[in-house]
């Protein structure tokens, strides 16, 4: 039998910081395995790259697959008050893109559940058909202004962030608005708290 040296190799040492080098995809469990693999091929504009009986792939990239899906047809609907994963977040290229998905996706019945300027990013929430969150954001600043934003006074005052209506959004975009003043977290409406800014409604303003 033919053998091919190699050289002697070394581990990293178990005191270097090793972190991983993506994020490579969400596996999802339901009792609802056809509307969750449509809404997740719908939101993500994602193919189907592997369905069976019991498990789907699908990709919006050039990676294998971002999302798996498992049929669990017996399984319980998932519990809203249970510890677990609060939402999975996709980011856009930028504010057109976002937008441009926004009313794509409500003119198939999918709206969001809040909108919202954090500050570092704009996001949009959407339910899945278990309930889970999916956000869907671009990022408002660089990574080091981000990164500095969160030190700041004003994201101390207020972590959550401020709603906002998305047709509002929309018609300030197309009508020029500077992208920067579309991008930049308003203030908290007169008698509004951080807290307030958590309501999961479609339409805050006037609520």
């Amino acid at each position: 039998m033919n053998t091919v040296a190699t050289a002697p190799r070394i581990l990293p040492s178990s005191s270097q910081r090793i972190s991983p080098e993506k994020f490579a995809h969400v596996v999802l469990k339901t009792a609802n395995f056809d509307a969750v693999i449509s809404w997740y091929a719908t939101v993500l504009q994602a193919r189907v790259a592997f369905r069976s009986d019991f498990i789907a792939f699908l990709t919006y990239d050039d990676e294998h697959h971002r999302v798996a899906v498992i049929n669990a047809p017996n399984s319980p609907a998932p519990d809203e008050a249970a510890a677990g994963v609060h939402h999975i977040a996709y980011t856009y290229a930028d504010l057109g893109a976002l937008l441009s998905t926004y009313r794509r996706l409500k003119a198939s019945g999918i709206e969001p559940a809040r909108c919202i300027n954090h500050g570092p990013t704009t996001s949009m929430y959407y339910r899945d058909p278990d309930g889970l969150r999916v956000e869907l954001q671009i990022d408002n600043f660089s990574m080091a202004e981000a990164n500095a934003y969160f030190t700041s006074a004003d994201f101390a005052a207020n972590p959550i962030g401020v709603v906002f209506d998305p047709e509002d959004l929309i018609r300030e975009y197309e009508a020029g608005r500077a992208y920067e003043e579309l991008v930049r977290r308003p203030p908290l409406p007169p008698g509004k708290t951080p807290t307030d800014m958590r309501a999961e409604i479609p339409r805050f303003f006037g609520a």
